[in-house]
């Protein structure tokens, strides 16, 4: 039978040293059956699917057929998982191959839960339902939001069971990203090859993603500082929507400057600095207001890798390091505040922002409040009548902040305007999304479609976003979220 479907699939990747990857096939599963397919994603990528074959998707997308040209690889990489350097892999997923879009652009497809390889360390390949479509929910949301983002392009249970702490349903997700390298595929090459090779991964990383880089003075420096300047922007802009990823080990970080693995993630209602939900991050290692550290700190790590290539001479090497991961903090910052004073609809530049944006996150912290709705809620020229706005605290921000907006360059009306723009009515709130992956499970998916489709648009007041705009809604203080594998 002939998948094909305009399937434009290429394999650059397997052009490396084979010690970076192993070939290997997805395991068969026995019934699978199409839950989700992302039909716009597909039409982006140029895959002209039989949308209405869902027995045909469900073959492809749990790796029973295979497209023409796919050639499955599993990758090696490595990590700093809370610290601690482990050699790692894909340990339940295969790259099936690289999509070149119409527009020539690349990305990686990928099969999530797919089935054991080399680098499973023990574990079944496997993946739960839950945790697949948890994924597929946040990515499309963060996608939704314009925040750097892998995306979801199907879901597939496979008719078999996987044993975690209970008995569950198993699926396979099909990732979409610009590259799936990482800086643990860096780490991975210092630590296990020579120097050629860590060579040939890193002119690999400039061609596919920074290929502007190739007549730099010092490309593999243009390199380190391209993906601090990526990072440090996206961590921004996590902050900017409160969200948190909980598990941002070295391997999680991509060289793209996209989010990846959405695991024990989760997006802040009450305001806290310290904000954690990940079950496995109980000394809050990534917390919501430690992810700009600790982006730096994996960043060092991949700069602790490039060594060998930034100069010849190792303490030179070590300054030009030192030098761009000091960039770090200036590009976050920047990005951090700039993207805050759009928040509260400010424009041009005052000495006194910074502490006018901290004195409302002081007053967010002490009195408990929900971080979307009090942005959101500033949007409106008159706060609503909630008893939370009424301190001497707000009050005394409150009019400081109308003040600031006096003194911008342009009309109050363009400042409501930006705000609106910059902070979204909603986002993938933890009531919500717990509620309808458990309806899910228990197969009625209608929640969770009315929810993902809500979330298309979460910057406008619509009616399929109505319903999650519920103040009633009171945040769980014992909510946790779970790694999922």
């Amino acid at each position: 039978m002939n998948y094909s479907y305009n399937w434009r699939l290429e394999n650059s990747y397997a052009h490396l040293p084979e010690h970076f990857f192993t070939r290997i096939n997805p395991t068969p599963v026995s019934k699978p059956r199409l839950i989700l397919f992302n039909a716009d994603l597909a039409k982006f990528l140029g895959i002209d699917l039989p949308i209405d074959d869902k027995d045909t998707l469900a073959q492809l997308f749990s790796g029973n057929k295979l497209p023409d040209d796919a050639k499955p690889i599993a990758q090696a990489y490595a990590g700093h998982q809370f610290g601690h350097f482990s050699i790692l892999g894909d340990g339940r997923a295969h790259l099936i191959g690289e999509q070149v879009t119409p527009d020539d652009r690349r990305f990686d497809i990928q099969l999530k839960g797919s089935g054991p390889t080399p680098y499973s360390r023990g574990g079944d390949g496997r993946a739960a339902l839950a945790p697949m479509l948890r994924e597929y929910l946040i990515s499309e949301a963060m996608h939704a939001l314009n925040i750097a983002s892998t995306r979801s392009l199907a879901v597939v249970s496979t008719g078999e069971s996987v044993m975690r702490a209970s008995v569950l349903d198993g699926a396979i997700l099909t990732r979409v990203a610009s590259s799936h390298l990482r800086v643990g595929t860096f780490e991975y090459a210092k630590a296990t090859q020579g120097l050629e090779e860590l060579k040939q991964l890193a002119d690999y990383a400039i061609a596919r993603h920074y290929p502007e880089l190739n007549d730099h003075e010092n490309p593999y420096l243009g390199l380190l500082n391209a993906v601090i300047e990526k990072q440090a922007k996206l961590v921004a802009a996590w902050m900017h929507v409160g969200f948190i990823h909980g598990v941002m080990n070295t391997d999680n970080m991509t060289i793209s400057g996209e989010t990846i693995d959405y695991g024990p993630c989760a997006f802040m209602d009450i305001f806290s600095m310290g904000a954690v939900f990940s079950s496995i991050d109980s000394r809050g290692r990534y917390k919501y207001g430690s992810q700009a550290h600790a982006a730096q700190w994996n960043l060092s790590r991949l700069a602790d890798s490039l060594l060998p290539l930034l100069d010849k001479d190792a303490d030179k090497a070590v300054k030009l390091a030192e030098v761009a991961i000091g960039g770090y903090s200036i590009t976050f910052n920047e990005a951090w505040i700039k993207g805050m004073r759009c928040k509260l609809g400010l424009f041009g530049e005052e000495a006194d922002d910074v502490s006018l944006i901290q004195g409302l996150l002081d007053w967010m912290q002490n009195s408990k409040a929900d971080y979307t709705s009090t942005f959101r809620h500033l949007t409106q020229e008159n706060t609503p009548e909630n008893e939370i706005y009424n301190s001497m605290e707000f009050k005394k921000w409150h009019t400081l902040w109308k003040r600031r907006l006096t003194r911008n360059s342009k009309p109050l009306k363009a400042s409501f305007c930006l705000m609106r723009e910059s902070n979204p009515v909603i986002i993938p709130n933890n009531y919500y999304v717990e509620e309808v992956l458990v309806q899910a499970e228990n197969a009625n998916l209608k929640p969770f479609l009315s929810l993902l489709k809500a979330l298309k648009n979460p910057f406008e007041e619509t009616l399929s976003n109505q319903a999650y705009r519920n103040p009633a809604i009171r945040p769980d203080p014992n909510y946790q979220t779970f790694c999922g594998t």
